[in-house]
């Protein structure tokens, strides 16, 4: 079973998101194992304090080194991560191949930011892999953190009712989903597509992948690019 570890200096953030829905149903019925730990419980600071003033001067305040060294260096203590990951704006961008590929570690950790940083030096010696969900600026690592927990969590054995359903979904073959229906046939004077209804599974499954090439090719040109390489 995978564990997840989560490392916050804010972990109400994280609370609500992980106890429902699809991932919350993972937890319920032990398919993941997911643990929040707040950094504030492992700071030698007086006043419980897990910033500081960044060294040269400059706004914002950074993450220091000691809390996270000391949180980290326990989880590692009692097993061994395949990867511990900071979520940081100038990180690889985090896509499906990365949720395919976590997805069958047995451990994990994220770390996650917040103020203007954190000291470089937790850069340096403990993080394996960095991640950004995308160019632009959040308040702190906790919201790329939920996402990249729920694109994996989803991907795990049982988690879905539908086992072809993760790999059907957009992004798995370079390829976004085609468009999909449901009842009644006919609303507002718009009709399903004819071919999804006619009961013949290839033609259906045709229809989807062209459907699927040619949305990409509209919307996503750059996926179209990857896609026609492997292709």
């Amino acid at each position: 079973m995978l564990r997840i570890d989560i490392i916050s200096g804010v972990p109400d953030l994280l609370t609500s998101p992980l106890e429902t829905s699809i991932v919350g149903r993972a937890r319920d019925k032990k398919l993941v194992e997911i643990h929040v730990h707040d950094l504030r419980d492992y700071t030698t600071d007086k006043h419980g304090k897990i910033d500081d003033y960044p060294y040269g001067g400059g706004a914002g305040m950074v993450m220091t080194a000691q809390p996270i060294f000391d949180c980290i260096e326990k989880l590692t203590g009692q097993r061994e991560y395949d990867e511990i990951i900071f979520t940081a704006p100038d990180g690889d961008t985090f896509e499906q191949q990365d949720a395919n590929e976590l997805s069958i570690k047995q451990n994990l950790i994220f770390l996650c930011g917040h103020y203007k940083g954190i000291d470089q030096r937790v850069r340096d010696e403990l993080i394996t892999k960095e991640y950004s969900i995308g160019d632009y600026v959040l308040s702190g690592g906790e919201l790329p953190a939920l996402v990249m927990t729920d694109a994996i969590v989803r991907l795990l054995p049982g988690v879905l009712g539908d086992a072809e359903s993760a790999l059907n979904d957009s992004f798995q073959e370079d390829l976004l989903e085609a468009p999909v229906y449901t009842r009644p046939a006919e609303f507002r004077g718009k009709s399903v597509p004819e071919v999804l209804l006619s009961g013949d599974h290839n033609k259906i499954k045709e229809w989807r992948f062209e459907t699927a090439k040619k949305r990409t090719k509209e919307k996503r040109p750059d996926l179209y690019k990857k896609f026609n390489k492997k292709h």
